[in-house]
């Protein structure tokens, strides 16, 4: 599983904006798309999520698993699978780079999928591709979206 897929997006927000929209589970489904379910299900000693419930339906994949998250820093958050009807595993994780003026941020997802189902290389990495696509650009309007203060 160490082959993954990745892309970058620029956002017009600073790193913490963003990553404030990130790290806000339960506002997910009005974002995402593809996330129906938000479930926060423990927190870290600085109140970040620690462990996530997500029920997910893009189409042919619908699967209710649970994810662990390790915050990085203010610019890092990655991800594991803890459980899954679907998938056997996924890695993933947004690494935030402040740019110019710091009032722009170019956010990179990263993204390994691992499902229970036999499943060819490539079409499985034109699938997290997709993902991650539609994620960045849901993300980049979410984030435009919120009035800043």
């Amino acid at each position: 599983m160490a082959e993954h897929t990745s892309s970058s997006i620029t956002i017009e927000a600073a790193p913490a904006d963003v990553m404030g929209v990130i790290a806000d589970f339960a506002r997910y489904p009005e974002w995402t798309g593809e996330v129906k379910e938000a479930e926060v299900l423990s927190i870290d000693g600085q109140g970040r999520a620690e462990k996530v419930r997500l029920v997910l339906d893009a189409g042919a994949i619908k699967d209710d698993h649970t994810l662990a998250y390790t915050w990085i820093d203010d610019y890092e958050v990655g991800w594991t699978l803890v459980k899954s009807q679907m998938l056997r595993a996924i890695d993933g994780s947004y690494a935030l780079a402040p740019l110019g003026d710091g009032e722009r941020t170019e956010v990179t997802y990263r993204l390994t999928v691992d499902v229970k189902i036999p499943m060819l290389g490539m079409i499985k990495r034109k699938a997290e591709k997709v993902i991650i696509d539609r994620a960045l650009a849901g993300l980049k309007k979410r984030v435009e979206s919120v009035p800043k203060a």
